[in-house]
């Protein structure tokens, strides 16, 4: 398998990816690719992990699709810079082994129980487990945190849309289903996500979430995500900052949490709902 991960941060989150990576059990003919989408970023490889330069667009689906392209393995695993995957991910993927028509294997996410704040509001409302995409009847899909994708099917329809900031890891899905390929849930395939740790940058990447929402909506006919108008908006952040200070009173921290940042995350979906979703070229 090739294992690619794309990265956009600072040197000392990229210090830590490449250790979380670095835990990963890796069987003869494994790689693990990191597609670097900072400017300026240039090819390098040491400790038995590629860097590869991607940093032509800033778009994290640009970044997988050039980290894909060094590799050869019949199979991609594509995870998260942010997310850390137990040792034996790569084993789980195939047991069992995948139908001849299967495209994509969704692998299990789950949130890092924080004590508080922004990741901890992550982990109780399960923002990303697979769950919530993978019943989604004829959209379902896997989210690129953690799945693998046979590697002719995604060349076959040109691997992700590159020119856009989110929503690329559905779009793919729905275009491999079109063309006859399956999903196949590995549960067993577990990585464990770090989510932002502060509010507002957990509010930032649900904003960037609600662009990709409505880029799908206009390109997938027939696909519809829950919309909230201002009425009820506002209603919404009433009544959740009531039953966040009666949850807080009667010492409900995680009631008071969920509460008050529910209705907050929807406000931020929609509000970049109006907002391009194309990628910029550097």
């Amino acid at each position: 398998m090739d294992v690619v991960v794309p990265f956009a941060g600072p040197q000392p989150a990229l210090d830590v990816a490449l250790a979380r990576m670095a835990v990963i059990r890796l069987r003869d003919g494994d790689t693990v690719l990191v597609a670097d989408n900072r400017p300026g970023a240039s090819d390098s490889t040491g400790d038995g992990v590629a860097l590869v330069a991607a940093g032509e667009r800033r778009s994290s689906y640009y970044a997988r699709n050039r980290g894909a392209e060094r590799g050869q393995a019949p199979w991609i695993v594509f995870l998260d810079a942010d997310v850390e995957p137990h040792p034996a991910v790569l084993d789980a993927y195939f047991d069992p082994a995948p139908g001849e028509r299967t495209a994509v294997l969704a692998g299990a996410v789950s949130d890092s129980r924080a004590e508080a704040g922004a990741p901890r509001y992550a982990a109780l409302a399960g923002l990303m487990t697979q769950e919530n995409t993978l019943g989604s009847g004829e959209f379902a899909y896997a989210k690129t945190a953690n799945c693998a994708v046979r590697r002719a099917a995604f060349e076959q329809v040109g691997g992700f849309r590159d020119d856009i900031r989110s929503g690329g890891d559905a779009d793919l899905c729905f275009r491999l289903r079109a063309a006859g390929w399956r999903l196949e849930h590995r549960p067993d395939a577990r990585v464990e996500h770090h989510a932002r740790q502060t509010i507002a940058g957990l509010l930032a990447q649900r904003a960037k979430h609600g662009a990709g929402a409505a880029w799908l909506e206009r390109n997938h006919p027939g696909l519809h995500h829950p919309r909230y108008g201002p009425r009820r908006l506002a209603a919404w952040l009433l009544r959740g900052s009531a039953q966040a200070l009666r949850a807080r009173l009667r010492g409900d921290r995680d009631g008071a949490l969920v509460a008050a940042l529910d209705p907050l995350s929807a406000l931020a979906l929609e509000a970049d709902r109006l907002v391009p979703n194309r990628a910029r070229r550097r």
